[in-house]
């Protein structure tokens, strides 16, 4: 788990850091756009583009951290035993779908590189967000399938 916390992390860093630059961009935009006229030419498009990979790039993290969430209403008066095996299922669940989901957006993004589609007004080419988005939807499957299957095997353990 120690790579994955590591990969993770690194993720949300550069979400971060992704997430600063579109802010920086934004409000020097909106300042010139008040002030002085002048203006960023397609930064809503921009900033669509890297929110759309900053999701992305932080769902590794928040699936690490157990994130995610989690309604209880029906499991609360459940043993602990119960609650164990759902979060397992749970977990296994969701890196079924983010193993779709990668598999979708790798698709698609060949899709969008092959077609050369852009962006409207600048042209932005999508295909590599598409790209952007693929590893760390893959992480994230990873990182649910190995908390499904090391849960199950400290789960035995306990029980043992």
């Amino acid at each position: 788990m120690k790579i994955l916390t590591t990969l993770s992390r690194l993720c949300a860093i550069l979400a971060g850091m992704l997430l600063t630059g579109i802010t920086l961009m934004t409000c020097y935009s909106l300042i010139g756009r008040n002030t002085t006229g002048v203006t960023i030419s397609g930064d809503f498009e921009l900033t669509g583009v890297a929110t759309g990979a900053a999701i992305a790039l932080f769902m590794p993290l928040c699936q690490l951290k157990r994130g995610n969430i989690i309604v209880d209403f029906f499991t609360a008066k459940v043993s602990d035993r119960t609650n164990a095996q759902l979060d397992r299922f749970g977990a296994l669940m969701l890196s079924t779908t983010f193993a779709l989901l990668s598999w979708r957006t790798s698709l698609g993004g060949l899709s969008a590189y092959e077609t050369q589609s852009g962006t409207m007004m600048l042209g932005f080419p999508e295909w590599i967000v598409y790209v952007a988005m693929v590893p760390p939807f893959i992480l994230t499957a990873v990182i649910a399938l190995a908390q499904a299957i090391r849960s199950e095997t400290d789960a035995q353990g306990a029980s043992a």
